[in-house]
């Protein structure tokens, strides 16, 4: 296959960003490369495309357990096999990962940094056929980096010791011109296409404001982010404390990560996150780095941070699916002295005088002058990186005029965030940092049809153990819900529908799609100016169909007599294929169409069984004796990574009860 058809048929998108072919053809070519793109740029995609054309496997180097995690997820769900190698897994399920890899079972290896220097790990190497060792977060291998990784240095030692020299990429979302440097002179590379495609991040909207009272301003911000997903970073795990607990006390859906919680405590709080049974995260900067969530819709400091890189790093997590998304900071001068502690507390120092020559002193002073300037924030940010600048880049609170100081006429959020899509729309071209041309605006309609997908892909995500955005990110449901695609086809022309996704998931959103829009392709996209947006293809005529009529209202589910003696049983289903059994033999046109939900709600509600999440996001399944009585039983599944988890599973019995629930003349 060609690059094209890979990326088409694996990740479900029909070109590349840009850098990302440049950089696959340097590593096809037998060239080693240094990529420094934005978070949200598609780094991954540079390493995983042509680890499938080469011969021989590709050894991913990469620093945290979790991000190996989320790009191994990822990688299975889109149909390509892929493994990682971290001390998370046991001495025998990594014998058995590296023994599947000499077989060829995986094209992709991730593997900790550590990991390289271990006989087992390094035995294995000189038996396979490696062609390219990508290393990921490559800023850790310099010690200018703000994440310096000593064992990063021995990835040439490990490089040596194979007999013959793969390609050697390395790739980083932010690195200075002496971190790149470094880069190329700690892994050794030879002659290598160094890319640097800006740090601007175009779909991120920045905003500095200084509210009297920070917590007051935080809630009702908070309010008009209703449904969304964010990070509240504090400074100090003080401020994390007593922002969870006012939050909670709202009724939000929140949890907190600090270092002070246990590691048990920490892994479910982030585990809660990640999989979207919490909406928000209030947390120090101990959490994010590896965290590939790509639908955090906004990351609000609570607390100036103490330099540009820190912060940049941490808003960057916001809106990695290219996705609209803000970025606030709430400053205050306290903030300033609050950062001078933690910098002296840093070096063992107490009550001395700031430095004001120290290196800690001079970035704290460029992150002060960034909340207290008058002109562009994202032109600051861009020029601090070494990037030219612009005037005004209408995607910022000081580009769009909103007031600073401004403590009690907190803003209205719906009609400000309007105002700011409708800017970033009409950006000039001439900028070069246009958002993509499509901003399609979802109308009441395509917004409902959007909640309804992201339901369906939560009930999967709990289904499968696996964190929602890999199943779909946001981006693709908002392209689904304004294509409203009603076959096969349609779906796989859909942004992120590669082949595997479609034959794993696409019936259940095609069906979906189908119920809301009445199995017609209804406008549910309209442009900043309010004009409908069509996706499908006009016919011969070259006049499109007119709009379908108004749907008539469905009755709740049910059953005649006649209908459920077509029902068949089947030695066991799940909640959501009994439902989906069941939803055929109805009358499509007057009745809707039951889900799992509702059956498994009924169940609890009549104490014959129980779902609960005690590990953080694992199902766990209690089924009482009158469940057992009932004909439900569990059983016990494992995730593509190896956890093990339970479902609900129905017996004939139990599909003969549930079906008289819905038969209309027993009701």
């Amino acid at each position: 296959m060609t690059k094209e058809e890979i990326l088409k048929k694996y990740f479900g998108y029909d070109s590349f960003r840009s850098g990302q072919e440049r950089i696959i053809n340097d590593i096809l070519s037998g060239r080693d490369v240094v990529a420094i793109m934005p978070t949200g740029a598609g780094k991954s995609l540079c390493y995983q495309v042509p680890a499938l054309m080469l011969p021989g496997i590709t050894i991913v180097v990469s620093p945290l357990i979790s991000l190996m995690k989320d790009q191994v997820h990822a990688l299975n769900e889109a149909g390509v096999h892929a493994a990682y190698i971290n001390s998370s897994l046991t001495e025998n399920q990594i014998g058995k990962a590296l023994s599947y890899a000499a077989q060829g079972r995986y094209k992709i290896v991730y593997v900790a940094p550590e990991r390289l220097e271990t006989w087992g790990f390094q035995n294995f190497a000189k038996q396979v056929d490696i062609s390219l060792v990508a290393v990921d977060e490559a800023h850790c291998i310099s010690q200018w980096g703000q994440d310096f990784r000593p064992s990063y240095l021995n990835i040439t030692s490990f490089i040596g010791m194979l007999g013959r020299r793969p390609v050697l990429s390395a790739f980083t979302a932010t690195a200075t011109d002496r971190v790149k440097n470094d880069i190329c002179q700690a892994l050794a590379l030879h002659q290598p296409d160094v890319l640097v495609t800006g740090f601007d991040r175009p779909n991120l909207y920045f905003s500095v404001k200084r509210p009297q009272s920070k917590m007051p301003y935080l809630i009702h911000y908070l309010k008009g982010h209703e449904n969304e997903s964010g990070i509240i970073y504090c400074a100090t795990r003080k401020n994390v404390d007593s922002i969870y607990d006012k939050l909670s006390a709202l009724g939000l859906s929140v949890t907190r990560y600090h270092a002070g919680l246990s590691e048990q405590e920490r892994r479910e709080n982030q585990d809660d996150f990640t999989y979207d049974r919490k909406l928000i995260v209030v947390a120090t900067n101990a959490f994010g780095m590896g965290i590939d969530k790509s639908n955090v819709r906004f990351v609000v400091h609570f607390n100036m941070p103490q330099s540009i890189e820190n912060y940049y790093q941490e808003a960057g997590r916001a809106g990695r699916d290219g996705e609209y998304a803000e970025c606030l900071l709430l400053y205050s001068p306290q903030d300033i002295m609050i950062n001078r502690f933690l910098i002296n507390a840093g070096k063992g120092v107490n009550g001395a005088r700031p430095n004001y020559d120290s290196p800690e002193e001079m970035r704290l002073q460029k992150m002060i002058n960034y909340c207290t300037r008058n002109g562009c924030l994202r032109d600051y940010i861009l020029r601090y990186f070494g990037e030219d600048g612009m005037d005004s880049c209408n995607n910022c609170s000081r580009c769009l005029g909103e007031a600073m100081d401004d403590p009690e006429a907190y803003e209205d959020h719906d009609a400000v965030s309007g105002a700011r899509r409708r800017s970033r729309s009409e950006r000039s071209a001439g900028t070069g940092r246009s958002i993509d041309p499509e901003s399609a605006i979802l109308n009441d309609l395509g917004k409902e049809l959007f909640t309804k997908l992201r339901d369906l892909r939560t009930q999967i995500a709990r289904e499968e153990a696996i964190p929602p955005y890999i199943i779909f990110a946001d981006k693709t449901l908002t392209d689904m819900a304004a294509k409203t695609p009603l076959t096969k086809d349609e779906m796989l022309k859909v942004s992120g529908v590669g082949e595997a996704k479609m034959e794993k998931y696409g019936e259940r959103f095609l069906t979906v799609i189908k119920y809301l829009t009445g199995n017609t392709h209804k406008v549910t996209a309209v442009t900043a100016s309010g004009q409908p947006v069509s996706f499908d293809t006009p016919p011969a005529n070259g006049k499109k169909p007119a709009l379908p009529k108004v749907k008539v209202q469905k009755a709740d589910f049910y059953l005649t007599a006649e209908e459920a003696s077509n029902f068949h049983y089947k030695e066991d289903l799940t909640a959501g294929s009994l439902a989906a059994v069941l939803s055929e033999l109805r009358d499509k046109d007057a009745v809707k169409r039951l889900v799992g939900t509702t059956i498994t709600a009924t169940i609890e509600e009549k104490d014959l069984a129980k779902t609960t999440y005690p590990s953080g996001h694992l199902p766990a399944v209690d089924i009482s004796s009158k469940g057992e009585e009932f004909g439900l039983y569990k059983v016990d599944k494992t995730s593509a990574i190896g956890n093990h988890y339970e479902v609900l599973m129905y017996a004939k019995k139990a599909q003969e009860i549930v079906l008289t629930w819905y038969i209309k003349n027993e009701q």
